[in-house]
């Protein structure tokens, strides 16, 4: 008899801890793939090849606007500049890889540096005076 009472009131603990189990197990399945989904939906770091980030830093005395004027690979304009503060440090976070001419604009307006670069990876420009 003690058999039977065993069996009647400790089977169905059993079977409820499983149940529960398996919904914890099911909970944490849908946790992964939300946490996998999430981390193959975020913004790539440079996978695309067709796009990169260039920053320029500036060593000079004074403030420099850094300007560069290209075509992305759809032949539409990129016009893109940047104002940098003396020995600071400012970035283009995406722009398509090509061909640019670029100038660097010092703060009285003249022309401190211009000419033509193929930027087709990540590259700081460091921006100094030349002795």
């Amino acid at each position: 008899m003690s058999k039977y009472i065993f069996i009647f009131f400790i089977i169905p603990l059993f079977s409820f801890s499983q149940s529960d189990f398996e919904k914890t197990i099911q909970a944490g399945g849908i946790i992964i793939n939300g946490l996998s989904f999430l981390k193959n939906n975020k913004p790539s770091q440079n996978t695309n090849k067709m796009v990169l980030v260039l920053c320029v830093k500036n060593k000079l005395e004074e403030k420099i606007t850094f300007k560069i004027i290209g075509k992305d690979l759809e032949d539409n304009e990129v016009k893109k500049d940047l104002v940098i503060q003396n020995d600071g440090k400012e970035c283009f976070l995406e722009i398509p890889k090509g061909i640019y001419t670029y100038e660097v604009i010092l703060s009285n307006k003249e022309t401190f540096k211009k000419g033509e670069y193929k930027f087709d990876d990540d590259i700081t420009v460091t921006i100094k005076k030349v002795n």
